[in-house]
């Protein structure tokens, strides 16, 4: 009779941040290309780390200067990271002032080895225009951290990054919710700021000992608002009806396309690509519940089904990365592939790991105590025991 270790918290969290920081290097070189595109560049679909989409990388439009392909972890992971540093320095939950506080200085202060431009450079010079948008707002405006949010683009920008609030909250899906609403007060408005909060559930929910993609998704509905509620649960229907990625790509596009704002043309948005909404969701986060569903929660097929749909597939491949991996742990995550984009990447993406699961161990300590101070507090009121 075959037994089963249980994983533990360390390989919960291990294996979810190397899994998001794979899926993002494998991602990275087919952003913003369509299934077709991708197809006809690589004579077939990706089934592993690739080079960039364009040989001459430096010179290449949209692109340039970006070295995306061959190992490179992207934006998404050095976001990941930062945030990780940011709970070092705080060792408790966070909040929209811890960002103004600990990432804003992190952006500007701190040079870090970015792959993509091959040297050392303040995380600024390489972050989208709506993580530029958290220090001018903080650092340059002065405005209260938790309304700052308010008025940048609505995108994935917040969402992309929050795996570690999921996991520092790992097995508690609504206060992991709750604290990635108040951090990415600070980023995001609308659904942009919603799914930052449904993702972080995710991955809480998916550390969870009896976790299934089918569980992690339920949690997501139960906790999601608006059009990004609607969106999961219509590519999710979509979803359980595949068994391959392949069949699935054209469906889980269809599927979320009445909800995403960005449009058919992923390089030429549409006028109300971005803008704050009720009845709409980013497209990356259902897409990568959908692939996890649609791969039954396997790392491999999960990550290369986001990577072979394409468009913003970087931080889709991020999203459902972290998901898969908190789901199986680290012996999921093929070891070549973390070892080459560690190594072409030039990170130890086992550092990052090994800070949060102390964190988190401190963080659910001072929990246990601020429940037995409740609960202290609350008998006293009531005169129960």
């Amino acid at each position: 009779m075959t037994t089963f270790t249980p994983l533990t918290l360390e390989d919960r969290i291990t294996g979810s941040l190397i899994g998001a920081a794979v899926g993002d290097a494998l991602g990275g070189p087919v952003e913003g290309w369509t299934p077709e595109q991708i197809t006809e560049r690589h004579g077939g679909r990706v089934h592993g780390i690739v080079g960039p989409f364009h040989e001459d990388w430096r010179t290449a439009r949209p692109i340039a200067p970006y070295h995306k392909g061959d190992g490179h972890i992207t934006d998404d992971t050095l976001m990941t990271h930062a945030l990780i540093r940011v709970y070092d320095a705080v060792r408790d939950h966070l909040d929209a002032y811890a960002i103004a506080d600990h990432l804003v200085p992190q952006l500007i202060e701190k040079p870090v080895y970015i792959p993509e431009l091959e040297t050392e450079a303040l995380p600024l010079q390489r972050v989208f225009l709506a993580e530029k948008w958290i220090v001018a707002r903080l650092h340059y405006g002065h405005v209260d951290p938790r309304e700052a949010g308010t008025g940048n683009i609505v995108n994935c920008g917040a969402a992309m990054y929050m795996a570690p609030v999921g996991l520092v909250n790992a097995g508690n899906p609504a206060s992991a919710y709750a604290e990635a609403i108040d951090i990415a007060g600070a980023h995001q408005s609308s659904y942009g700021r919603e799914a930052a909060g449904v993702f972080a559930a995710a991955v809480a929910a998916a550390c969870a000992p009896d976790a299934t993609p089918a569980t992690v998704v339920d949690t997501c509905l139960s906790l999601a608002k608006d059009g990004t509620r609607a969106a999961i649960e219509a590519v999710a229907e979509a979803a359980v009806r595949h068994h391959d990625f392949e069949s699935a790509l054209t469906p889980l596009r269809d599927a979320v396309a009445p909800f995403d704002t960005v449009g058919p043309d992923y390089r030429r948005p549409t006028l109300a690509a971005r803008r704050p909404s009720r009845l709409h969701s980013i497209e990356e986060l259902p897409v990568a519940l959908g692939m996890l569903l649609v791969a039954g929660g396997d790392y491999r097929h999960t990550v290369l089904g986001s990577v072979n749909y394409g468009r913003d597939c970087d931080s889709i491949a991020t999203m459902s990365g972290a998901l898969s991996g908190a789901l199986h742990g680290e012996a999921a995550v093929p070891s070549d592939w973390a070892k080459t984009v560690a190594e072409a990447s030039r990170t130890d993406l086992h550092a990052p790991a090994r800070t949060l699961i102390d964190v988190a161990r401190e963080v659910y300590v001072r929990d246990t105590q601020r429940r037995d101070a409740h609960r202290t507090a609350f008998e006293a009121l009531t005169g129960t025991s």
